[in-house]
């Protein structure tokens, strides 16, 4: 493929099958049901040594690659949290492909630059952010908490660990509960603070993080002579959505000069709807934010959205400019590459502006406010059924529940027939739900949040789930 013309004809080509596999999606198993190692073994040693015709590439696409894929587009994916698709996100990611612009700087891309400054203003105001916070796209809430730890590290010793290196790393405490995101966890790790220095903070019956027991861990910490550096507060955590109690968090965080990182990847897009504007009370003492569009905004993964109060420690963390990288831009424009992890960057702006401008916040909000709705309704059938009862409050569109036979109440019998009814359900091939573990329990999840679900595949998905239930009871 050598000319814009050959190019033309098989993305014709490719343009359509796109158009038609979102057509008859739910044709498709929606769970892979391929043999660990069959992928891989149908594919060659050895890479083709002559160029391969388009038409025999695509066909092993079809033969080899489908079979082996998990369908999150389709509308009965109900397990995790979703990554979400939608038209103009897709038609944005292909622009964006084509240009194959390397976003680092303002020089390198002054529209992918200023673009996002904007996009990010917008996000700001969507989601009800008070004015002092400034945002980036980064592509995932784990690299966004990494960069708020780091940044709470360097804050606290005055840049000494960017330029001398780790002394005592053992001195350093990290706080969430003990619900939070494995990421929490993994940053610890690779910001060298180490995970023994991870301190998991008890909830209560509604899973949420009790700031009693967060101030009492900080006072024993300094007390040994330990010094608290930040707190990760999760609105909506991954187990069960629970939401913190951000104000209560925030005052302590204040009084001891913590860090206060808020972790919102999936639930943070509910604050588009001004009845979750609840969840940000305290947000003005926060230090930073993250969520994540790619999971409930529509937009296809990735694309996180991080915001900060203090730019300027975020940029002193990781600000370095060779000399190869010197320009005579002035000081006062956006080089995003001095604001994370990564020098490369993508352009992720273009595709949240297509979405938004595509949809319009009413359209957004319409979307997640039938989400919502559809998980009440499934929390409604559950409550109603005999041997089925919720295991969290629902209060977006994830609803965690369990087979509960009324026979029996061994935790364990328990916890190896709902393990048994996952594998049922996900075997069929016609719907995906994932489960946790609340305490001891074993515990089924469904995220009723896929951009073309409906009330027909969540009551397809629930009839089901009884059905496999009386197989195993």
């Amino acid at each position: 493929m050598d000319s814009p013309e050959s190019f033309r004809k098989e993305a014709h080509k490719i343009v359509d099958w796109i158009a038609d596999y979102y057509a008859g999606i739910e044709k498709y198993p929606v769970k892979a049901a391929c043999k660990p190692g069959s992928v891989f073994a149908a594919i060659p040693d050895s890479p083709p040594f002559e160029p391969e015709r388009m038409e025999n590439i695509f066909g092993d696409f079809e033969s080899l690659i489908m079979p082996g894929m998990t369908h999150w587009q389709n509308p009965s994916f109900f397990a995790y949290f979703p990554a979400n698709a939608s038209f103009p996100s897709l038609l944005a990611e292909m622009l964006s492909s084509a240009l194959g612009a390397q976003c680092m700087k303002w020089e390198t891309s002054p529209a992918a630059t200023e673009l996002e400054e904007a996009v990010m203003i917008w996000l700001k105001k969507m989601v009800g952010l008070p004015e002092g916070f400034e945002g980036v796209i980064q592509d995932t809430a784990s690299t966004a908490t990494l960069c708020a730890i780091l940044s709470a590290r360097e804050k606290s010793t005055d840049f000494r660990i960017n330029y001398d290196g780790f002394r005592n790393p053992a001195a350093m405490r990290i706080y969430c509960s003990s619900e939070a995101h494995s990421s929490v966890e993994k940053a610890v790790k690779i910001a060298g603070i180490g995970r023994n220095n991870l301190v998991k903070i008890g909830y209560d019956d509604a899973y949420r993080m009790k700031p009693e027991f967060l101030e009492a861990a900080i006072l024993k910490d300094i007390k040994n002579g330990l010094k608290p550096v930040c707190v990760v507060a999760a609105l909506g955590t991954t187990g069960s959505t629970a939401v913190d109690p951000l104000e209560d968090i925030a005052v302590i965080c204040q009084k001891y000069k913590v860090w206060l990182h808020v972790d919102a990847a999936y639930a943070g897009s509910a604050l588009i709807l001004p009845e979750y504007r609840w969840m940000l009370a305290g947000i003005e003492k926060a230090d930073s934010f993250v969520f994540n569009p790619h999971k409930w905004l529509f937009t296809n993964f990735d694309c996180s959205a991080y915001f900060v109060k203090d730019s300027e420690t975020l940029i002193n963390t990781f600000k370095l400019v060779p000399e190869y990288l010197k320009t005579q831009i002035p000081e006062h424009v956006n080089d995003y590459s001095n604001w994370g992890i990564q020098l490369g960057r993508r352009f992720r702006a273009l595709k949240l502006w297509f979405v938004i401008r595509s949809f319009g916040l009413n359209g957004l909000q319409e979307k997640l406010r039938n989400h919502i709705a559809l998980a009440g309704e499934l929390k409604s059938w559950i409550e109603e059924h005999p041997d089925f009862e919720i295991m969290a409050p629902a209060l977006f569109s994830l609803v965690c529940f369990r087979f509960h036979p009324l026979d029996t109440d061994d935790t364990e019998t328990l916890n190896r027939m709902n393990e048994r009814l996952l594998l049922a359900v996900n075997e069929t091939g016609t719907m995906y739900i994932s489960h946790t573990k609340l305490g001891e329990s074993y515990t089924l999840r469904i995220s009723v949040s896929q951009t073309m679900v409906e009330k027909k595949h969540v009551k397809n998905a629930w009839d089901l789930i009884v059905e496999k239930a009386l197989s195993i009871s």
